[in-house]
């Protein structure tokens, strides 16, 4: 007769009891490793690892957050889901986070608004022992906020909203100049610019800005005070499309934008780079996907998620150390979308 599986009330994991007498030292010293404190000897500290590899112990996260009264993890506020920008942010957040132990919760702010839930109340009930501010909340959503703070990018949030907030953010003003540099160099000189509301946008409009009249031109910019979206990005391009003269080049404030732009263009059968180029923002997995192969300027989300943590550690490590505000450089990286030869100026009637 084959044997009754054990029912799951009768399966029991190891405790840090069963870990100290397997390694023959108290429940303190147990403590002690796990929290890798320094003042253990090697043999007792190689006894309890040992044990606790034979055993399987996993420690309680939350017995180790009521004992230190932290709880080792971190909340993450994004805008949008649906946007990847996000993607080598959390990866670099996680790239040192994780090492040091914490975790990371996320929530998307467009998500949470819609349900009428307040994110950083949920982050707040979680005990989280640190926030990273990747969106543009309510002010309203961050009162009563006591836990460090460290907001990643350029966003509107100002000193009076959080006034001991860190700001790790990568230099956006100076990615719009790049982008459009870029395309001054190829020859183009109706460029216009697809933009949104927001601190990242506005920076990067002002980027244009600059080596747009840098270079005696015009500036051609719709979508201000507007969304970011893909469609918002399709219906500013036909804006742009209209315009007399026409455009010969697309700045999109994102990549998803710009995919919209590349679809306002196929509408109007056009195509990239041979009648309008394209640039998008972000340099996002969408802007690598070889059937977009879209020219992008990357801010190094990665290394500013990598940055944020590491000011977020210092941070819980030295509550009072001044206030930080790092700026990461952008870099550009040129794809399909804008290849091509030097153009020259077109003329419409």
């Amino acid at each position: 007769m084959p044997a009754r599986p054990t029912p799951a009330s009768a399966i029991t994991r190891p405790t840090i009891y069963d870990v100290a007498r397997r390694a023959g030292v108290s429940k303190s010293l147990v403590s002690l490793v796990l929290r890798g404190e320094p003042h253990v000897s090697d043999a007792r500290r190689q006894a309890v690892l040992e044990a606790i590899e034979e055993l399987g112990y996993r420690p309680s996260r939350a017995a180790s957050a009521l004992a230190s009264q932290q709880t080792r993890s971190v909340g993450v506020l994004i805008d949008d889901f649906h946007n990847p920008w996000f993607v080598e942010l959390l990866a670099g957040l996680r790239s040192v986070l994780d090492p040091a132990g914490y975790s990371a919760s996320v929530a998307d702010l467009q998500l949470e608004a819609a349900s009428g839930r307040n994110p950083v109340d949920g982050f707040l009930a979680q005990h989280v022992d640190a926030l990273v501010i990747a969106a543009e909340p309510d002010p309203g959503l961050l009162q009563g906020v006591r836990v460090p703070v460290v907001v990643a990018g350029v966003r509107e949030l100002g000193p009076a909203v959080l006034p001991g907030a860190d700001v790790v953010a990568g230099d956006d003003e100076r990615g719009g100049e790049l982008a459009t540099a870029h395309l001054l160099d190829l020859g183009h000189r109706n460029v216009g610019h697809l933009t949104g509301r927001g601190g990242p946008a506005a920076h990067r409009r002002r980027g244009y800005e600059k080596a747009m009249a840098a270079a005696g031109l015009e500036p051609l910019v719709v979508g201000a005070g507007g969304g970011t979206s893909e469609q918002d990005g399709y219906s500013g391009a036909l804006e742009l499309l209209d315009c007399r003269p026409p455009v010969t080049a697309i700045i999109a404030a994102n990549d998803v934008m710009a995919v919209g732009a590349l679809a306002a263009l196929r509408e109007r059968g056009l195509r990239a780079p041979a009648d309008v180029a394209v640039v998008g923002y972000d340099n996002s997995p969408l802007a690598a996907y070889h059937y977009l192969a879209l020219t992008s300027v990357d801010p190094r989300s990665r290394e500013i998620g990598a940055e944020a943590a590491r000011t977020l550690l210092a941070r819980l490590q030295n509550p009072d150390a001044p206030r930080r505000h790092a700026l990461i450089e952008p870099t550009l990286v040129t794809r399909p979308s804008t290849a091509g030869t030097r153009r020259r100026q077109l003329h419409e009637p």
